[in-house]
């Protein structure tokens, strides 16, 4: 299963996910400041794209990094699951 593909569907073949629909679908219950504070951080490793330099521009993630992301926090999830069960998938 691909999940850039997925993620293409969900967000209507958007290339930049606006902030505000990444923290509602993916960060719950983080608010949005909250998820903000936490990316420039790098508490959580997503890069946030500004359309200009200026701080209140549009923000957003790209479909891709999003979906490295999710990717990354799976094959974690995974990992630890064997590690816990001893079982392998």
């Amino acid at each position: 299963m691909n999940t850039a593909f997925i993620l293409m569907a969900q967000y209507g073949a958007k290339a930049i996910i606006p902030i505000e629909d990444v923290c509602r679908d993916y960060f719950a219950p983080l608010t949005l400041p909250v998820l903000l504070r936490k990316i420039s951080t790098g508490d959580i490793a997503v890069p946030l794209v500004r359309m200009e330099a200026s701080q209140k521009t549009a923000k957003g993630v790209h479909l891709v990094d999003l979906a490295t992301f999710i990717d990354e926090r799976r094959e974690a999830a995974r990992k630890e699951c064997e590690q816990l069960t001893g079982l392998r998938r």
